[in-house]
């Protein structure tokens, strides 16, 4: 059997990797050539494996290295997380946080349970709702937090993704080809009016208004069962679904600013470590799901 990995081996493989010569990464990590080059060599011992080609200019992963880097990484990322948990001073008190209903099922529920389990004591309250009423909570001292939409020119708040509204269509049913076009829409937005119908007025197309719903489940539930094409998030596309792009004689409706606004009344650390983590959700943006 081979002996342990030791993760300072995967640390200085992983910069090692990164840098493509070892007197580089002797720099960044702060030790000697000669150590880093020792303590490559003990990994590969370990393992078994060659995990670098030498040459000239430096060194290159071979295959078995290749293979080592996403594990190295999720290891060491594991680490950094639970020495951070257990050095941390505990959080309590209230957070109250607003999100759109887009990303209640898909970005934010694992930034909130990771919070909940690094911070027990913190009560986390969380409202569901749309930007304009998560914006009015937010001035009413009814929020924290609220992570909203924004189209206008002068954002205020931070930017953490951009996320463009599409049109969507099923992959099955092929209303998109109907005229008049058969459409889902909110109802009594002026959102609505001012994007979506309008996108279609811009090029002409003629429409019906198929269905109306008062959340994105309802217009995600209309597009999926063939009743209608709709309007979605890029990010909350649902399975069985695509995109209608430009080839589909459907141009973009908006390019939404997805927007983390703070409290003006009142902070704390609960809270700033949570606008931290949700934050770091958005970063990457998850593409929308595959079939």
């Amino acid at each position: 059997m081979h002996e342990p990995i030791e993760s300072d081996l995967l640390r200085t493989f992983l910069v090692v990797a990164e840098t493509s010569n070892f007197s580089a990464a002797a720099q960044r990590i702060g030790r000697t050539q000669s150590a880093v080059s020792t303590q490559i060599k003990r990994l590969e011992q370990t393992i078994g494996e060659t995990l670098f080609e030498r040459g000239a200019r430096g060194v290159l992963l071979t295959r078995q290295g290749i293979q080592l880097v996403p594990y190295a990484r999720r290891i060491i990322d594991l680490l950094n997380e639970a020495a951070a948990t257990i050095r941390s001073k505990p959080l309590d008190g209230p957070v109250r946080i607003g999100i759109p209903e887009e990303y209640s099922q898909t970005v934010l529920p694992a930034a909130l349970a990771a919070f909940a389990v690094r911070h027990p004591a913190v009560e986390v309250t969380v409202s569901c709702d749309y930007t304009v009423r998560n914006l009015a909570a937010l001035e009413r001292d009814e929020l924290d937090l609220a992570v909203v939409f924004d189209w206008s020119d002068e954002t205020k708040g931070e930017v953490i993704c951009i996320d463009p509204t599409v049109w969507v269509t099923s992959m099955v049913h092929r209303l998109h080809d109907i005229d008049p076009l058969p459409i889902a829409t909110y109802r009594n937005s002026t959102w609505s009016r001012d994007f979506a119908l309008r996108s279609l007025e811009q090029i002409g197309r003629n429409y019906r208004i198929a269905f109306i719903a008062d959340t994105g489940s309802g217009l995600k539930n209309a597009v999926t069962a063939g009743l209608a094409v709709t309007t979605l998030s890029r990010s909350s596309i649902p399975p069985g679904c695509r995109e209608l792009t430009a080839e589909d004689g459907f141009p973009p409706v908006d390019s939404s600013k997805v927007v983390l606004r703070r409290s003006t009344y009142r902070s704390s650390e609960a809270v700033r470590e949570l606008a931290e983590m949700i934050r770091d959700a958005f970063q990457p943006m998850p593409a929308p799901p595959m079939t």
